[in-house]
């Protein structure tokens, strides 16, 4: 790989923007998962010490990006490189039970906010990929697409990505007629139809107004005023 091919890669443009923040070390919050119809929410701070990190550390991270832009064993390669580089990673997570009562975006706000909130020592510089979280959440700022804007939400952005990933690989092997594991619960039409064909599971989120939920109880009506 040549001097320029290196240059043009993602992670030189999102480490330099950190660097102009002006800090040492600089934390990057985001979350995964608001457009799924089953699984959890989840989000991620990482705190990134640019000051400390090795040219070796750099390299590892060489690959970083937006995780949706990342092939699934570059993110969990990654993903290993930041739990050992970073100096802080905190992974928080919302049940479908949880999004239900609460709505998403509320639940996304405050989870985004709770994993920035366990960060100890907390950095100067605290970047959440999207949201201002208000007030109460400290001193912040949103960044609009954060995650292929700035190292640390990048780095987070992994992170979650890949806590998620596992967590519905595990719900396949519970439910394996839905294909989690290849969907990861977003509403591709394979997941449409699993839905129509055996209903909901617990694992899905009732409050989001899919059309799958309403033919499977339509159907399930039809199929009982036959009986």
């Amino acid at each position: 790989m040549t001097s320029a091919t290196r240059s043009r890669r993602p992670a030189v443009a999102l480490f330099a923007h950190d660097r102009r923040c002006g800090a040492g070390r600089v934390a990057g919050v985001d979350e995964v998962g608001r457009g799924c119809l089953a699984g959890p929410l989840v989000a991620a701070s990482v705190v990134l010490n640019l000051d400390a990190m090795t040219p070796a550390e750099r390299r590892l991270l060489g690959d970083l990006d937006d995780s949706k832009r990342l092939r699934p064993h570059v993110r969990a390669r990654l993903a290993d490189a930041v739990w050992a580089i970073a100096d802080q990673v905190v992974i928080v997570t919302a049940s479908p039970v949880v999004i239900d009562r609460d709505g998403l975006h509320r639940t996304n706000l405050r989870l985004l906010a709770s994993a920035l909130g366990q960060l100890a020592p907390r950095p100067s510089v605290c970047l959440v990929d999207g949201f201002g979280l208000g007030i109460g959440a400290g001193p912040h700022r949103a960044v609009r697409h954060g995650d292929r804007t700035s190292a640390a939400i990048a780095a987070a952005s992994v992170v979650a990505k890949v806590a998620r990933d596992r967590a519905m690989s595990d719900l396949a092997r519970t439910y394996p007629e839905y294909g989690f594991a290849e969907h990861m619960g977003y509403a591709t039409t394979r997941h449409r139809e699993a839905i129509v064909r055996y209903g909901p599971t617990p694992a899905h989120r009732r409050s989001f107004a899919s059309p799958a939920y309403a033919e499977y109880a339509a159907r399930r009506a039809a199929g009982e005023s036959a009986g």
